[in-house]
């Protein structure tokens, strides 16, 4: 079954299709037009933004905070009645250095603040917070697929394999559309979540 949709689309694989092709035309929009204002760059409020132009075509809750909690096979990410908590910690975390960032990227993960989409949007998000502080981007065609889910998926446990995954892709082309378009790609983000009641905690 797929997720409930503005497209009217029950089955997922053709779901995942629409939402890639949608998505990746949004992508190019806040690419052109500055959508996240400075003041918003690594904030939640930034990445709410992001969120809901990505994906607000496909779903009533496009930029809200997910009112379900989710789990990807054994990893549960922060449950909702703490996930207002977390991302105000997220946001008065400190982004000046590279481990700085890779630390708030991390623990935006970890927090998954939507119900579908998170992969793709903290990716720009990130994105932006490295060329804003370092004046630096992800080449995400450095990125082995594989070893960024793994790494991430070991992240909240130890995040020194994510920082050196990351650290060898970055570039100073951060004016690059196509390298932009690539951290958007489906293939770098989790399938298939589920979710659970307060009470399976």
């Amino acid at each position: 079954m797929a997720l409930e949709n503005k497209l009217g689309i029950n089955d997922s694989a053709e779901l995942a299709r629409a939402e890639e092709k949608i998505s990746k035309i949004r992508a190019i929009e806040l690419y052109e037009n500055n959508i996240v204002e400075e003041s918003e760059i690594g904030k939640f409020s930034g990445l709410a933004k992001i969120h809901k132009l990505l994906f607000d075509e496909i779903y009533d809750f496009a930029g809200k905070v997910r009112t379900v909690n989710i789990a990807k096979g054994n990893f549960r990410f922060a449950p909702v009645m703490y996930l207002d908590a977390a991302l105000k910690h997220i946001d008065d975390m400190p982004q000046s250095s590279y481990d700085e960032i890779i630390e708030k990227y991390v623990e935006m993960n970890v927090a998954h603040p939507f119900r579908e989409g998170n992969g793709r949007s903290t990716r720009i998000w990130l994105d932006l917070i490295l060329k804003k502080e370092l004046k630096l981007v992800v080449d995400w065609n450095k990125v082995d697929k594989e070893d960024y889910l793994l790494a991430m998926e070991r992240s909240p446990v130890k995040d020194l394999e994510i920082k050196v995954l990351l650290k060898n892709a970055l570039t100073d082309k951060i004016d690059d559309r196509e390298l932009y378009m690539k951290g958007i790609d489906a293939s770098y983000h989790y399938e298939g979540y589920n979710t659970f009641k307060a009470e399976d905690l």
